[in-house]
């Protein structure tokens, strides 16, 4: 395991996934309540999330992002107490200008506890994400994204470089939102899980990375 405080290396993936830049101010942006309200607008095959108030294509799902995810899940389902967390695959989270489907959460409580709502970040123990074509967007945009709403724990599995990347320490809003802590995680390398500050347990890397 690694501790890594500096910017990221060069990515070794495509990134043209990235949420555009818009310095002249002429993408329009939808607010989460117009993003509502356009329930049922989209086939259901057609696949997107809310990021920075825009619209963006979720990318297809290739077998070794499934089995890494799966993994992850059932490492966690060990772990957690049941009624005072639960595990949520690929569903909204409630952010400020966004609503991101995570690939999983560890939410507070249990599913019906959100039968009017959708999880906000204080409901969020740790969020994670699979990475393989939208390693740019997760470790950038999501990133940003997480830290500045005060996500406590965000993981990237990443498949390009076969590691486990966990942030912590999130700044919340700041000129430049980050996570203040990430470490490095390989083959061959265990990860402390703990969710309101006490531990529940380990997980191997090797026995998540496909």
């Amino acid at each position: 395991m690694s501790s890594v405080l500096e910017q990221p290396q060069k990515l070794h993936a495509a990134s043209d996934d990235a949420i555009p830049d818009d310095p002249a101010g002429r993408l329009y942006r939808l607010s989460v309540e117009q993003y509502h309200a356009m329930a049922g607008v989209f086939a259901n095959d057609e696949r997107v999330e809310l990021l920075e108030g825009l619209l963006v294509r979720k990318m297809t799902k290739n077998p070794p992002h499934v089995i890494a995810l799966n993994n992850l899940r059932d490492h966690l389902m060990t772990m957690i107490e049941e009624g005072a967390w639960h595990l949520r695959l690929q569903d909204p989270i409630a952010l400020d200008t966004s609503e991101p489907e995570p690939d999983l959460v560890v939410a507070r409580g249990i599913n019906t506890d959100f039968a009017k709502r959708h999880p906000r970040p204080g409901d969020c123990g740790l969020v994670a994400e699979v990475s393989d074509t939208t390693l740019h967007t997760d470790r950038v945009d999501k990133k940003t994204l997480y830290a500045r709403n005060g996500i406590v724990e965000y993981w990237i599995v990443n498949l390009i470089e076969d590691q486990i990347e966990v942030y912590t320490e999130p700044t919340g809003p700041a000129e430049a939102p980050d996570y203040r802590s990430r470490a490095d995680f390989k083959r061959g390398d265990a990860i402390r899980v703990s969710l309101d500050g006490t531990e529940i347990g380990t997980i191997s890397v090797a026995d998540v990375l496909p």
